[in-house]
């Protein structure tokens, strides 16, 4: 699937069709015009390009409804293939999944700091080379690649304006993968992806939903009637550079008392009063009985939650998923956030608003990049 093809099947009609089949599979040709409000021939017409193009597959016959049993239509998921790609702050992560997000191949690849836009786009370029090399798949079979990048993006041109943890600016990933690779190209923001990805993987089917990554920095993405929130200028989410203490410690973006200053990995270990313990350290001792490092992260809960309630004061979601690495300590973080707000929410039902932890584990970013691709095949409106 070259970039031409894949313009081509983004027909509003065939997203329609095809997204219905795969949220409604096994379903039939006349189950698509009634459910969806296209003519039967229109239905027909474009069911038998799908099937000529591979994305579909049909299988044994349905029930009858008094005349002749119907073939019934399915998403034919290992027919095109999808890069998603976890970009920094620590590592490049590459993985190439079919159309339902099942792994089939995946690379790592460390960044060390200093680095330079040209050495960073060097690492992405090498990632995702091997892992479309190993996959032994063709890159016509590709759908395209998604890239989830920490900081700021511009979603439009696929740059990254703003990698603070790297200290990095302005690198043009869409413009430099696409010369690489001859794909098409999609680049979001880390945390929006991880919630797009809970969205279309994580089984949140809700209105509204926010994804919160709390791991080596803090960010969020708004996920409303399946779409991505951006904001005016692509900043919408920044939840970890909200303001909490004014007189709090320095963040990596320069200002002081940012939430993500007292609750990312870092963060955490700083403020622990032994030398040298990382985030990963503090957790395994809490699980094994250290009182202090389990004070800690309560701790580390309590002030989430007062960043989660300003949230759902704010935005009031659904639904909040929160993933990362510091959520894997989630016995001891998830009650003390809970609490918070409840005590702290505004109304009865904002105490009682629906946070829980990801399911997707570490690949909730990853399906996410994956999802930024799905969503232009598969969206209605794309």
């Amino acid at each position: 699937m070259q970039r031409g093809t894949f313009q081509l099947m983004k027909s509003v009609n065939k997203s329609i069709i095809l997204n219905k089949v795969r949220t409604a599979e096994p379903i039939s040709r006349a189950q698509i015009a009634k459910e969806t409000k296209l003519t039967p021939p229109t239905v027909s017409s474009i069911v038998k390009e799908l099937l000529e193009e591979g994305i579909i597959r049909e299988s044994s016959l349905g029930e009858s409804q008094g005349g002749r049993k119907p073939t019934m239509l399915h998403i034919n998921l290992d027919a095109f293939y999808v890069i998603g790609v976890d970009a920094g702050p620590q590592r490049v992560t590459s993985i190439l999944t079919d159309l339902a997000g099942n792994i089939i191949h995946r690379a790592d690849k460390q960044l060390f700091t200093p680095i330079t836009n040209e050495q960073f786009m060097g690492v992405l370029k090498v990632t995702i080379s091997e892992t479309i090399e190993a996959s032994n798949r063709e890159k016509r079979e590709m759908v395209g690649i998604g890239v989830a990048m920490h900081g700021v993006v511009n979603v439009e041109t696929g740059t990254s304006l703003i990698a603070p943890n790297l200290n990095l600016k302005n690198i043009p990933i869409k413009e430099e993968l696409e010369k690489e690779f001859e794909l098409d190209v999609k680049v979001e923001n880390d945390a929006r992806a991880m919630a797009l990805g809970e969205s279309w993987f994580g089984g949140h089917a809700s209105a509204s939903m926010v994804a919160v990554n709390i791991g080596h920095g803090v960010g969020a993405g708004l996920v409303i009637n399946e779409k991505l929130y951006h904001g005016d200028r692509d900043i919408a989410g920044e939840i970890g550079h909200m303001t909490i203490d004014l007189h709090g410690p320095t963040c990596t973006c320069g200002n002081t008392g940012c939430l993500q200053a007292f609750v990312s990995g870092p963060a955490i270990a700083a403020h622990a009063h032994k030398e040298g313990l990382t985030g990963e350290d503090i957790a395994k001792l809490a699980k094994s009985g250290d009182q202090e490092a389990t004070s800690l992260l309560e701790e580390t809960g309590k002030l989430i939650g007062i960043g989660l309630v300003n949230l759902i004061h704010l935005v009031n979601p659904e639904k909040i998923v929160l993933g990362g690495g510091v959520m894997k300590s989630e016995k001891f973080i998830l009650p003390a956030i809970k609490e918070t707000i409840s005590a702290r929410g505004l109304t009865q039902d904002a105490k009682e608003t629906n946070v829980s932890v990801t399911k997707l584990g570490d690949h909730a970013t990853l399906l996410g990049a994956v999802a930024l691709l799905l969503v232009e095949l598969f969206d209605p409106v794309g």
